[in-house]
């Protein structure tokens, strides 16, 4: 396997249309990295430039200590997986999966073992006599991926690979390939727009926007230390609450005012928030980080508030409860024994530990 280095990659369509901008990313050995964003932000274009499909309007792609750039997509020892399978209908899944190799001038041993490991590893050996169309969408989705591990690649790119399956099957299949890296140990960048995906499947997630990177670390990381706005609400399912208000001080204390309630702010976030007393501020909650006071222990005034419930979703183990206040709605996740009534008053307390704050200009975290 080997190293993925991008440098300053953008790429520009007719018309001045910007897809990528300036991106620049070291993936390392055996590392399995996640491009996440929106539709439109640019991931699957990055991917596509790294395989050879298309070819950047500036920056470098090395492969290894290879320079890649002008080197056609056959040529760059990558593997990809695409969101559509792109299986060959008429081909039996064996031939499909030792089509690449024929190509290459492989032996006929050499073929059948690398086929029949591959299809062991991810348990279609008894679908090998079968065409795509007798196969579920999980065991084409197998299939396309038995195709790239066949080929013992340099780098293996997966473009929304699960786009296309079921609820349970997604699930399923993120495992399996979440099993496949670990026993193969192969470089893998793999393009979507699920924060799930990324957050379960990679050792670091790129989080991009309009054609760039806007944070690059891992999940854990990307979720409790987001660097904007636009990261916090991204990652996190349902996404973070935000809130305006101002930063106001009594006495010693800095409180978080929302016009309706106030909560009062740690002392050890006091250093940064200094500067912002007495001005506008985005206050961020994960919904996860909000509890119905009966059943938080350390209620206080100081990080209670009253909101009205408006809509209770049962989501099984939990519930998501969708509150307002006469400014800002905002959702709470609880434990499934905890239902208000619709259309009743809730007292709710924050867990002042995992607040964020957010310039309102910049939408840049400051706390």
């Amino acid at each position: 396997m080997a190293q993925l280095n991008i440098k300053n990659l953008s790429k520009v369509y007719s018309g001045g249309v910007t897809a990528v901008s300036d991106v620049s990313l070291a993936v390392e050995n055996k590392e399995f990295v996640v491009l996440l964003g929106p539709s439109g932000c640019g991931k699957s274009t990055a991917l596509r430039m790294v395989a050879g499909l298309e070819f950047p309007t500036k920056g470098d792609i090395y492969i290894g200590d290879r320079l890649v750039n002008n080197v056609p997509a056959k040529d760059r020892d990558i593997a990809m997986v695409f969101q559509n399978y792109a299986l060959y209908p008429h081909m039996k899944v064996y031939d499909n999966m030792s089509f690449a190799l024929k190509l290459r001038g492989y032996s006929k041993r050499d073929i059948d073992k690398r086929v029949k490991d591959a299809a062991e590893i991810l348990g279609v050996t008894r679908l090998l006599e079968r065409k795509p169309w007798e196969l579920s969408g999980g065991e084409r989705q197998r299939v396309a991926v038995g195709r790239a591990i066949v080929r013992k690649p340099l780098v293996f790119l997966f473009d929304e690979p699960l786009s296309n399956l079921d609820a349970k099957m997604r699930v399923q299949m993120r495992t399996e390939i979440h099993k496949l890296h670990l026993k193969i140990q192969a470089t893998m960048i793999y393009v979507t727009h699920d924060q799930t995906e990324a957050m379960t499947l990679g050792d670091r997630i790129a989080v991009m926007k309009d054609g760039k990177i806007l944070q690059l670390d891992t999940p854990l990381n990307v979720y409790d230390r987001p660097i904007n706005k636009f990261v916090a609400g991204f990652i996190g399912s349902p996404p973070m609450n935000f809130m305006e208000g101002r930063i106001i001080k009594k006495d010693s204390s800095l409180y978080f005012d929302e016009g309706k309630f106030k909560v009062k702010i740690l002392a050890q976030m006091y250093d940064k928030l200094t500067d912002c007393i007495d001005k506008k501020i985005i206050f961020g909650v994960r919904p996860e980080d909000i509890y119905d006071k009966l059943f938080a222990s350390y209620a206080t005034a100081e990080n209670t508030l009253i909101a009205l419930c408006d809509v209770v979703e049962t989501m099984g183990a939990q519930n998501y409860l969708y509150l307002s206040t006469s400014k800002h709605t905002f959702v709470a996740v609880t434990d499934s024994s905890n239902k208000p009534s619709t259309g009743n008053m809730v007292e709710v307390v924050f867990d002042m530990k995992k607040i964020h704050f957010f310039d309102p200009a910049t939408e840049k975290i400051i706390v």
